[in-house]
């Protein structure tokens, strides 16, 4: 599989997985506000501009995100997100329960909004669900 690096830091790693179309983020402790916001912003960006649908969430060692994060991606980002063509969205939910809880309350939001969400413990299986969620069936 053909992988971009469009973000490596000490908070957070964004691949865009070419042949899959695929938009992946795993996030490596808890973020900050600047850092939140330029990665969602470049994987909108990736999605946009790659014709891509899915994305892949690993939130494992993300503790929680602060409410002011939360409101922006909910009323600025996921509006502008789900209009580039966002649909699938693979979860590998945080550690920490409260970050579970929060993160809950997003995927609610989303899945109102029409994004089909599925939470998974391993990404490798998260990673299979998106591959195949909207494969077409070879003809008989």
């Amino acid at each position: 599989m053909a992988t971009q690096v469009l973000i490596d830091n000490p908070y957070v790693t964004l691949w865009f997985h070419t042949d899959s179309k695929i938009v992946h983020h795993q996030m490596h402790k808890f973020i900050i506000e600047s850092v939140f916001r330029d990665f969602l912003e470049a994987g909108m960006q990736a999605m946009k501009q790659n014709g891509a649908c899915k994305w892949l969430s690993d939130d494992r060692k993300n503790p929680v995100l602060a409410q002011t994060l939360h409101d922006w991606a909910r009323n600025s980002w996921f509006p502008r997100t789900r209009d580039a063509g966002w649909k699938y969205w693979a979860i590998v939910a945080p550690e920490e329960e409260l970050g579970q809880w929060t993160m809950q309350r997003a995927v609610d939001d989303y899945r109102a909004q029409g994004i089909t969400a599925r939470y998974f413990k391993d990404p490798q299986e998260a990673m299979q669900w998106l591959e195949a969620v909207d494969a077409i069936e070879p003809a008989a």
